[in-house]
């Protein structure tokens, strides 16, 4: 708490009014990187457009974030490791902020069209692999061209779709 009250360039005991200890920040960080990230996916996507124009879009938020220095997805180890609360009201708390990721798994079982797994098996399969091809990206150990990336959205499409 010392160095991030003198980061803040405040002094440490101004941080107790805000927050009751370390892990109330950290779990206060971790809920407002959420839903940063939550919304950032979510743009440009409303629920009337079809199936697959949106899960492009939300793939191409993923990339997009990822690709310009959008620090979440960039230091997403970092992120992983942050302590988190395990509890049913974290759970519906990301539930919410993920809403038109999970309604769109949601509609797409319902439909038929997507396999029929939990939607954290089908964010794994699908969305998930938008950051981490970005980041090996941006670390250069892989440059992706127009149509590797065109190829990798089609891929992860597939991936969640009935065959």
């Amino acid at each position: 708490m010392q160095m991030v009250a003198k980061e803040a360039g405040v002094a440490a005991g101004t941080i107790y009014r805000y927050f009751e200890d370390k892990d109330d920040l950290l779990h206060q960080l971790h809920d407002h990187i959420l839903a940063y990230v939550a919304n950032k996916i979510s743009q440009n996507v409303s629920d009337d457009m079809p199936l697959e124009d949106r899960f492009r879009t939300m793939w191409l938020n993923i990339w997009n974030m990822a690709t310009q220095d959008d620090a979440p997805l960039i230091n997403r180890g970092q992120f992983e490791n942050l302590p988190r609360r395990e509890s049913h009201e974290q759970r519906l708390l990301e539930k919410k902020m993920f809403a038109k990721v999970n309604t769109l798994f949601e509609e797409g079982k319902a439909s038929g069209r997507f396999k029929n797994l939990d939607n954290e098996i089908l964010s794994a399969l699908s969305l998930e692999p938008s950051a981490c091809l970005a980041r090996k990206h941006i670390n250069g150990v892989y440059k992706v061209s127009d149509e590797a990336l065109e190829a990798a959205i089609q891929a992860s499409w597939d991936a969640i779709i009935q065959h």
